[in-house]
């Protein structure tokens, strides 16, 4: 028996460190992280928002990567517009139970989102049926639609202008990628706003 499979903590750090060295090493990983940063960037300085869509632990870091936004990542600055829309559970029950589960981002989106707003959507899967609606609502209101997922969602790219995938099939770690690039947007996001905000 291996070390590894005698310590699970080890083993699962051994595959996350793998997996995030194989995403530190993919060019094309890395342009549309940074193509995300600045359609998101974009959005911001026009005066629009950032919407945050995901199931379970993923609707968890909604939730974060929103406080991120609104709140700061590391530097002293205003507070950005975003908006994880897992959060209110009136609306999600009420819309679950009135229009059914599949519905409960796509109406939050119908009566929030407006053109040239960003929805994230981050789904490990990339099959959950209420984040594909969810996406194809935010592209008939004009939204920038960007989906994070894991290999299996691949197909979910034709209802998203920016997809990126975690290099990893292990739920998981795909959400572990996810959140640590999601960090990195927050990084470049912060950054190219102070700068814009900085005096010439």
């Amino acid at each position: 028996m291996s070390q590894n499979s005698k310590d699970p903590i080890a083993a699962h750090l051994k595959q996350s460190l793998i997996a995030l060295e194989r995403a530190n090493s993919d060019p094309a990983l890395l342009a549309v992280a940074h193509a995300i940063a600045a359609a998101i960037v974009a959005a911001l300085r026009a005066g629009n928002k950032l919407l945050i869509i995901g199931n379970g632990g993923s609707a968890g870091d909604a939730q974060h990567i929103a406080a991120e936004i609104v709140g700061r990542y590391k530097l002293e600055r205003p507070g950005y517009a975003a908006i994880a829309l897992t959060t209110d559970t009136s609306a999600l029950t009420a819309i679950g139970n009135d229009y059914g589960y599949e519905q409960i981002f796509s109406r939050q989106i119908e009566g929030l989102g407006v053109r040239g707003d960003v929805l994230l959507a981050l789904t490990t899967s990339g099959r959950s049926p209420n984040i594909l609606t969810g996406l194809r609502k935010a592209r008939e209101r004009g939204l920038v639609t960007v989906g994070f997922t894991g290999p299996k969602g691949v197909a979910m790219g034709a209802d998203c202008d920016h997809l990126l995938i975690a290099p990893t099939d292990d739920t998981p770690v795909v959400q572990q990628i996810h959140l640590a690039i999601g960090h990195g947007i927050c990084d470049e996001i912060e950054q190219a706003m102070m700068r814009e905000a900085s005096p010439k």
